[in-house]
């Protein structure tokens, strides 16, 4: 195994993982470096997709208890039952927009000239929402309703173009529907749940044919990395958002858009 390959593989997985959950743009970032390591052939594409699914798996292990619980008495249980139908609600925009537009939006978006004005106007929008009298009625996940897990699902579909952030669109999104910072984050994070798994799923398949056990060392190699990393930056983001806002994000995604813009333009 060539240890260069290595060494980005480990560059990526840290990429992924220090990224996926905060509102910065993991998918962004992950164009923008491989693009510099020159790893972004089909092969790297593949890649990005299989440490993303490491990042969910950081999810669920951080949040068994919450998981095993909810599967223990999804048949028994009204608290249950609701969260899994908050979350079925909140996947399917995202769902059925990815799926009828998933191969226009990697041909034309993928680019690190369009994460970087993405990266941007996030920035600014993150600023603005920060300004507003936001009004969070709703502070624990067991309460949420299914038609606030609907808008966020429609927050969370604006993150199919590439730069917007997945977690960003959520959590923001969550905070504009009626949810106190901590219940949108913990939110957003389970959310990824299915839609990454979905997502993950579909590109996979599609590219089953670029995938060989020559490359098991260097996904192996990936995976773990993004996965440990991911770990830290949820623990992170909760400690983060009892005490903070979103605003340094919001400016490190302005700094770091131009910054690109600068350089790849």
């Amino acid at each position: 195994m060539d240890i260069l390959l290595l060494v980005k593989a480990f560059i990526l997985g840290l990429v992924e993982g220090a990224t996926e959950f905060l509102p910065i743009s993991s998918t962004g970032h992950l164009i923008i470096v491989g693009d510099l390591l020159h790893f972004n052939d089909e092969k790297g594409k593949v890649f990005e997709i299989v440490i993303q699914l490491a990042a969910i798996f950081a999810v669920c292990w951080e949040y068994r208890r919450k998981l095993i619980d909810t599967a223990l008495h999804i048949t028994n249980q009204s608290k249950a039952q609701q969260f899994v139908l908050n979350l079925f609600v909140a996947f399917l925009p995202a769902a059925i927009l990815g799926l009828a537009f998933h191969s226009a939006i990697k041909h034309y978006l993928f680019s690190p000239i369009t994460v970087a004005f993405a990266l941007i106007v996030g920035g600014f929008a993150i600023l603005y929402i920060e300004k507003m009298p936001l009004q969070t009625p709703t502070t624990n996940i067991d309460d949420l309703k299914p038609l606030q897990a609907l808008k966020v699902g429609f927050a969370q579909s604006l993150a199919l173009f590439p730069g917007v952030s997945r977690a960003g669109a959520t959590i923001l999104g969550g905070m504009l529907f009626g949810l106190n910072r901590k219940t949108a984050t913990e939110f957003s994070f389970f959310l990824a749940i299915p839609i990454m798994f979905a997502a993950t799923i579909l590109d996979v398949y599609k590219s089953r044919d670029i995938l060989s056990l020559d490359d098991a060392g260097l996904f192996a190699t990936g995976f773990v990395t993004a996965f440990l990393s991911a770990l830290i930056a949820i623990r992170f983001l909760l400690r983060f958002v009892a005490t903070h806002n979103f605003k340094v994000f919001a400016w490190y995604r302005i700094i770091f858009g131009a910054i690109v813009l600068l350089y790849f333009w």
